[in-house]
């Protein structure tokens, strides 16, 4: 008995193209998966248009959030990672929130690390920290000149200034008695790094929602771990945050983090229900239809057939 698969022709490559006129990334994908025509996308669920519901909606996935992974506890002083981006400033905002809200006590402390970028506004975030609600710190380490001084040629100074960055922080967070590290990464920020560590690095690993530090000593939270980017985008413009641009982060155009976040932009095109689908997907694993030797026992399946039967078929079965 003989099975007929269906034979995908695979647009090749015009490489005398000009690079002007090149396809967007991941638009080759979309070619791939609906055979030049473009598919029919369900209707995505809209971001609040009242500026009240769209912050009950993010409310309530931080809180689900923090409430899933146990983050914060009665008696916690957590550090608010202020980087002067719009996800501190959206973090700190429903962090408040949860403060004034939650059944337990807890302390919020703003912390930003002014690293001495160049024409970098750090009194413009101190201005505003100062009225923010909440106590605040500047730590002052000019780590920016290190970086330019200790970068090899080809490479980009994200890799260097956030490990730079994060022993900074963690150091202080011992120094103010901080209990928890609170950071501002989201949804999309989580499903970029599976990417890259998939298609670079070649595990299946990317940001969890609660982490030890390598320190041994500083616990890490991500609240913002199920919001996705939109939200805090429009979230923010109802607010008059003074943003502060990462001018090294401006330089460089070509990261594979921003490669990792267009591919993801053209899926969530493609499909709407993609990325909240891959994210449940972080919390649904089966080691059994994976290959890893270390996390499932394939051993008892092959040798006597003793293993757990595999009733679970994948969706494309």
């Amino acid at each position: 008995m003989s099975s007929h698969l269906p034979v995908i022709q695979v647009p090749r490559l015009d490489t005398s193209q000009p690079a002007a006129e090149a396809e967007a990334p991941g638009a080759l994908l979309g070619r791939l998966l609906t055979g030049g025509t473009p598919p029919a996308v369900p209707a995505r669920a809209a971001i609040p248009s009242s500026a009240r519901t769209l912050e009950r909606r993010i409310a309530y996935m931080a809180t689900k959030a923090i409430h899933d992974y146990g983050m914060i506890a009665d008696g916690d002083k957590l550090m608010v990672c202020m980087s002067g981006g719009k996800d501190s400033y959206a973090m700190l905002h429903f962090l408040q929130r949860a403060q004034r809200k939650a059944p337990i006590d807890f302390e919020l402390l703003a912390v930003h690390l002014d690293q001495g970028h160049p024409g970098s506004p750090t009194e413009t975030l101190e201005t505003w920290l100062q009225q923010c609600g909440s106590p605040y710190h500047i730590v002052r380490e000019h780590t920016y000149d290190i970086v330019m001084e200790k970068l090899e040629p080809g490479k980009t100074t994200c890799s260097l200034c956030s490990r730079l960055r994060r022993g900074i922080l963690y150091d202080a967070a011992k120094k103010l008695g901080c209990t928890k590290v609170a950071l501002g990464h989201h949804r999309d920020d989580v499903l970029a790094t599976f990417l890259l560590n998939v298609f670079f690095c070649g595990q299946l690993k990317a940001m969890p929602p609660v982490l030890r530090a390598e320190d041994g000593y500083n616990t890490v939270i991500r609240p913002l771990a199920y919001v996705p980017e939109e939200m805090i985008k429009a979230f923010v413009k109802t607010r008059d945050y003074p943003l502060l641009p990462c001018r090294l982060c401006d330089k460089q155009p070509d990261l594979k983090r921003s490669q990792m976040e267009a591919l993801l932009r053209e899926i969530d095109g493609l499909y709407p229900g993609a990325l909240p689908s891959a994210l449940h997907a972080m919390k649904n694993v089966h080691p059994r239809f994976l290959m890893d030797n270390k996390a499932w026992n394939f051993d008892t399946v092959v040798q006597d057939g003793s293993g757990e039967a595999d009733r679970d078929a994948d969706a494309f079965s």
